[in-house]
């Protein structure tokens, strides 16, 4: 897999490890609608699961919803993204 080079990462998605998860959790808002890069719905189920499980519960509303639009497989990707972000953060 290719590895990304952080400053091809706008300024605007680059969170500390350390964010709160708020922080997640608007971080998915901005995957869900598009703001400052493509839409990606994985992606933002991703950071909903890694806001949830720091707990915002805002979070869970919004990876349901997501979860109406993408596949099984989709979800499993981004649960599985969420995971070894939290197991590596």
């Amino acid at each position: 897999m290719a590895r990304m080079e952080m400053s091809a990462i706008p300024a605007s998605l680059v969170i500390p490890t350390e964010a709160s998860a708020e922080a997640y959790y608007e971080l998915g808002l901005m995957y869900a609608a598009g703001r400052n890069q493509p839409v990606d719905l994985v992606a933002a189920q991703k950071w909903f699961n890694v806001a949830l499980a720091r707990g915002c519960g805002r979070a869970a509303a919004h990876r349901q919803e997501l979860a109406l639009e993408l596949t099984r497989d989709e979800i499993a990707e981004a649960l599985r993204e969420a995971r070894s972000f939290l197991t590596r953060h």
